[in-house]
């Protein structure tokens, strides 16, 4: 929408900023205020708390800011910090700063690049049916790998 001028680039950038660095306060203040619910309630995801403790541990705020992009592990790492007490303040001054990164990363290049993307949105909607299977195989791909990584877990 940026690049079709339907929307201003920097408050597109300011608004998913803001969103992402608010979703993951609400995320960091639940655990930090409900443990026993999020022991409860993310039983089935012990293993990724536990990795996500130990990357906290090892790497600290480098993990805050970088925690946005790493896949599967999105909600947890916030709920984790939350859990494992971390200081608010500094948590989110990080998150802030990684929050405004993280959009800036995803939304300048679709600007830049929308014109490419507004072509292939075009083709995909002629073309549904190969769009849809690929899709299909996408997803199977990746549900096939996160089953395999299970198993070896």
């Amino acid at each position: 929408l940026s690049h079709t001028g339907d929307m201003n680039l920097p408050i597109s950038i300011f608004v998913a900023g803001l969103g992402g660095f608010t979703g993951d306060q609400i995320w960091y203040y639940v655990g930090k205020n409900n443990k026993s619910y999020v022991h409860n309630e993310f039983e089935q995801h012990r293993r990724k708390f536990a990795r996500a403790r130990l990357l906290l541990r090892k790497y600290g705020i480098w993990l805050i800011f970088s925690q946005r992009f790493i896949y599967g592990m999105r909600t947890i790492i916030p709920l984790a910090i939350g859990v494992s007490g971390y200081d608010k303040k500094k948590f989110a001054i990080v998150n802030f700063f990684s929050a405004f990164v993280w959009a800036s990363i995803t939304i300048i290049p679709a600007y830049i690049y929308g014109e490419e993307l507004l072509i292939l949105l075009k083709w995909m909607k002629q073309h549904w049916y190969i769009s849809v299977g690929f899709l299909l195989f996408v997803f199977s791909v990746m549900w096939y790998i996160n089953k395999e990584e299970d198993k070896s877990n």
